[in-house]
């Protein structure tokens, strides 16, 4: 079987694992903690409420003493035991952990927090859209505006009204573009959505 399961290279891989048998009445999640792992999520400090949104932090033996030779990168990441892995999301009443999105790639559009995963999920279930990207581009009246890019043949012009039953208003990216071609990834297949907001912003 196919599993769902959240990890990190700093945590000697697995966090948490979803069970097969709960895939469908937890979809979506990463499951629950190992017996190696506690998670935490911290909102400002505090621990975030059940569905409150906020990064996921890690302890337990498995995770790193440390980054070699990174003094700095180290004391930002790991604080009083805990992993701050940059990653957002949240836990569910029974304990099931969500993964929403990087805390990097999050959007703050008008005082509004937009994830950019939910809004590529949208986008991806429209006919003609093969990759997408969202992120955000600095704006002078909301401080950041959604922007997508996508590759297909999808008309970018079309996708902001086809989204709009999908999507909350302010989540609806004010504009689209269309790429001819493949979206920056890593070698694992990670999409690089620094490379594109570092392109669109320069074109603005």
């Amino acid at each position: 079987p196919v599993l769902q399961t959240y990890g990190l290279t700093e945590t000697a891989s697995q966090v948490a694992t979803l069970a097969p048998e709960d895939a469908l009445r937890k979809l979506g999640s990463a499951g629950l903690p190992l017996s190696s792992s506690t998670v935490r999520i911290e909102v400002d400090g505090r621990t975030a409420e059940a569905g409150e949104i906020g990064e996921i932090c890690v302890a337990g033996p498995t995770v790193c003493a440390g980054y070699l030779h990174r003094p700095d990168a180290t004391a930002q990441a790991i604080r009083d035991g805990w992993l701050h892995t940059g990653d957002l999301g949240y836990v569910d009443g029974e304990g099931y952990l969500y993964i929403a999105d990087r805390r990097d790639d999050l959007i703050v559009s008008g005082g509004e927090n937009v994830y950019p995963a939910e809004v590529e999920s949208a986008l991806l279930a429209l006919a003609g859209v093969e990759e997408c990207a969202v992120v955000g581009v600095p704006d002078d009246r909301w401080g950041h505006v959604v922007v997508a890019v996508i590759v297909g043949s999808a008309d970018p012009e079309a996708v902001p009204a086809q989204l709009r039953d999908a999507l909350a208003g302010y989540k609806v990216p004010r504009r689209v573009e269309r790429w001819t071609e493949p979206l920056p990834r890593t070698a694992s297949g990670k999409l690089q959505r620094h490379l594109v907001r570092e392109r669109l912003t320069a074109s603005r």
